[in-house]
Order: C-alpha cells, then structure tokens, then sequence
C-alpha cells in the first residue's frame, strides 16, 4: 500500500465546509482603502466635508463682518464712516485720542470692572447656594417651589423696575453703584435652573459618604458641589460679567453722577458730548464702541476653554 505524496494531498483550504455558504464565482472584489482612523473614505464623504467647511467659513465671515466694519468705521474721518468699505481710504488715528478726549473712558472702565465682579460672584454663589438646596434636599412641596422660581423668569424687567427702583431710593442707595450688583445676592432663576441641573448629576453617594463622615451641609455644598461644579459656575459667572457689561439701563435709573458712570454710561454720554453741537460724530462713537467691546474680546479670549468645556459638561448633565 502506497501513501500518496505531498502533491497528491488535498488541500484542505479549499474543501467546503459544512453549513457555510459556497464562496462566490469570479475574482474577489478590490479591497476598500481606509483612513487612518479606519473609517472608508469616499467621494461623497469628502463632498459633504467640503460643504461643511463652507458653510463654517460663511457663518464664520457672517458673526465677524460687523466687528470687521466697526474696526473700519472707527479709523475714517467723518465723511467716509458709512461707505462700508472694509478698507478706509484715509486713516484717522485721532479718533481715538477725541475719545479719551470726551470722557473718562478709564474711570468708567475702572467702575465696570468693580461692578461686574461683584455682580457675577454674587449671582454665582447665591444662584448655586439655591441650586444645591433644591438638588440635594428633598422635600414637600419641592417640585412647585422651583416650578415658582422659573415662573419668574416669565415677568419682563418692566414689571418690576418702578417696585425696585422705590425699594433703593427708601434705603439711599440711588446714585451709587450698590443698586447694580447688590440685586444679584438674591440669585436668578435661569442661573438656578441652570446649575440645578449640574447638581442633579453629581453621584449622590458623595454627599452620603460625606454625611456618615460627619461633614455638615454646608461643608457638602463647599467641599463636594463647588469643586465638581466648577465648569458650570465658570458659565454663570462669564455670562454675568457679559451681561453687567453690556447693561445700560440700570446706570441710566441710579446713576446721575459721572463718577460711577460705568462703560455702557460713559459711552451714551460720550455719543452725547460729541452731538452738542448739533451734528453727530460718528467716527468718535465708533471709536469709543471699539474700545468698549475690546475687554470683552479679551474675557472671552481668556476663558473660552472653561465655557465651552462647561457648556458641553452641562449638557451632558443635563
């Protein structure tokens, strides 16, 4: 009895094996070229990322064009503010120097940044102070109360300026600065909603741990809350900084000396000055809007991680 040799054997990787399919006739199909990180690339794929880039791009020059043309604006002379062309033909660097020229542009500045602070750290610790109380306790009559606080956010600032502005001038306040932080101690409702939310998310096993260790609620809320909520508070405080900024109501009701003329303030009576003598100046109202949106710019330049990573912390909280 012979044994067959090695070219006689059958190949064992081409035998049917059972229950399987038969691999189809004709030459395999080309395999299918990946990117790096292993997804296929394909015509359609890089057409769809090309129309997302510009679409980017033209919302991008869309947000940017304004403050391009206020940049442009604030450079011309007189006669060329409105032409909107991005490039001014003569270069006006006076502009700048008539602003400072026409108020005090630092003291306003200098009394902006006292107020925002204070107003923000006062929104941010007593909006988290409640937020934590309606997340961590829990209570009867819990879910109505809060749905009471929201209710607020529902009555426009109209309503209650007249109230508010006799409640400050029966205490003294008017024509000082204290009317426009000292509201914020008792917290906002979008705020409290806000960071209610992120307090929802923290694993309530910490505050229990804390709890069999002795810890008080207070030092709950200070040791525990705060430091996980960070990204949340960094939010808060950022949009109130903004918000303090940009208001100019509230300095037009209390304040009536130039003193405590914050930004807002000093720029509606810079534009004031400027228009005395019947003509208005717009190339000196541009320069001195520029200079007014700059510390923003740089806030926002300084801190856009911390909201962006905030924002996208709360919402998955959330």
């Amino acid at each position: 009895m012979t044994t067959p040799t090695s070219d006689a054997r059958p190949d064992l990787a081409r035998l049917p094996v059972a229950g399987a399919e038969p691999a189809p006739a004709g030459p395999l199909p080309a395999p299918v070229r990946l990117r790096r990180n292993g997804t296929p690339t394909s015509g359609r794929r890089r057409i769809g990322q090309a129309l997302y880039l510009l679409v980017l791009l033209g919302a991008t020059a869309l947000f940017v064009y304004p403050l391009a043309w206020l940049v442009s604006a604030s450079l011309k002379p007189k006669s060329q503010v409105f032409d909107n062309s991005l490039l001014p033909e003569t270069v006006q660097w006076s502009n700048f120097v008539e602003v400072w020229q026409a108020g005090p542009v630092l003291r306003s500045v200098f009394n902006w940044a006292t107020v925002g602070l204070m107003a923000a750290t006062a929104v941010t610790m007593s909006s988290a102070f409640v937020a934590f109380g309606f997340a961590y306790f829990r209570f009867r009559w819990r879910g109505p109360l809060f749905g009471l606080v929201l209710a607020t956010m529902m009555l426009p600032g109209a309503v209650t300026m007249i109230p508010t502005y006799l409640i400050w001038n029966q205490a003294g306040l008017v024509n000082t600065q204290v009317p426009l932080w000292a509201q914020n101690l008792f917290g906002s409702a979008f705020y409290i909603f806000l960071l209610r939310q992120f307090f929802l998310g923290i694993p309530r096993e910490l505050f229990e741990a804390a709890r069999v260790d002795g810890a008080s609620h207070l030092t709950m809320f200070r040791r525990i809350a705060l430091p996980l909520a960070r990204p949340a508070l960094v939010i808060v405080f950022v949009f109130e900084l903004q918000a303090s900024w940009s208001d100019l109501m509230k300095p037009l009701i209390y304040l009536q000396t130039p003193e405590y003329f914050t930004m807002p303030r000093g720029l509606k009576q810079i534009v004031d000055t400027v228009a005395l003598s019947g003509e208005y100046h717009w190339e000196i109202a541009m320069a001195a809007t520029l200079v007014a949106t700059v510390p923003m710019i740089v806030v926002f330049a300084f801190t856009q991680r911390f909201v962006l990573d905030g924002i996208a912390t709360t919402a998955r909280q959330g």
